[in-house]
Parts: C-alpha cells; sequence; structure tokens
C-alpha cells in the first residue's frame, strides 16, 4: 500500500467542494435546503484525528524500538485507518467547505451566519484529521533497508 499523497488529498477535498456547492446550489435555487452543520462535528473530527495519531503512534513506537511486540495485524489495521482517515477528511472537508461557500452570499441572514461558522469549523477540522491521517500513516511506515547492507543475489542473478 503506497503512502497518500497530499496534492491527492487536495484535489479530492477541491472536486468534492465543487461538486457539493454545485449541487447544494441547484437544490437551492429550487426551494430545497439542508438542516445546518451541527456544531457537535468539529470536535469529534478533532478527536477522531486524535484517535488516530494515538494509535499509530504504538506503530510508530515499535518501529523504532520501543515497544517490546506489537501484533502485526493491528499494525496492518492502523496503517489501513490512517489511510481512511486522511481520504475522509479530505472528502469531509470538500463537503463542508462547499456548504461554507453555499451561505456566503446570504451572510446577512442570521441563520445563514450560524451555519458559514459551523461549516467552516467542520471545514476545518475535516482537514485536520486529513493532515491527521497523512501524519499516521508516516508513523505506520516501515524504514528502508540500511546503506550498509549487503543485498543479497538470487539463484537468477538478481538483488533482493
Amino acid at each position: 500500500m503506497g503512502r497518500t499523497r497530499s496534492s491527492t488529498l487536495a484535489l479530492v477535498a477541491a472536486a468534492t467542494g465543487a461538486v457539493t456547492w454545485g449541487v447544494l446550489s441547484l437544490l437551492d435555487s429550487r426551494g430545497t435546503h439542508l438542516a445546518p452543520v451541527l456544531w457537535v462535528v468539529a470536535p469529534v473530527l478533532v478527536v477522531v484525528a486524535a484517535l488516530v495519531l494515538w494509535a499509530a503512534s504504538a506503530v510508530r513506537s515499535f518501529l523504532r524500538g520501543r515497544r517490546p511486540s506489537l501484533d502485526p495485524i493491528r499494525a496492518a489495521r492502523t496503517a489501513a485507518l490512517a489511510k481512511a482517515s486522511s481520504l475522509t477528511g479530505a472528502l469531509l472537508a470538500g463537503w463542508y467547505a462547499g456548504q461554507a461557500l453555499l451561505t456566503l452570499p446570504h451572510l446577512q441572514v442570521e441563520a445563514q451566519q450560524g451555519r458559514a461558522w459551523s461549516a467552516g469549523a467542520a471545514a476545518v477540522a475535516a482537514v485536520v484529521l486529513a493532515v491527521a491521517g497523512l501524519v499516521a500513516e508516516r508513523f505506520c511506515e516501515l524504514p528502508p533497508p540500511g546503506d550498509g547492507e549487503p543485498t543479497q543475489m538470487r539463484e537468477d542473478g538478481a538483488h533482493d
């Protein structure tokens, strides 16, 4: 499994934000309104980001020799969680940013101001989740083979 690129996450967030804004603009023009973004979303996303980093820190401690043992399945699951968190964070950042952008022309309405702030806070928290996922992926990455280690030859003459 390759490491997630930050450029990929930025593209996912931008595309999701554009689609969200377009679809919600169309729905808004037809009189349909979504429920406001709850204020609890941002703290929950930040807590999830902290839990992802906490899980990945156990893998990092093992890889650095500070932890005597670690179940390989747990390490693999943590790496998968880190990747999923970064992609989920990017998708949610686009979703909430699209909602925040939709409210900008209507900020003179008090209800839209609250929606803009809660959607903006949720978008920032989703970016925190994406970054935490990227950091956790790095924590779970195996170190490259040492420069001083000799390479082994296979029977067919190729290097391992």
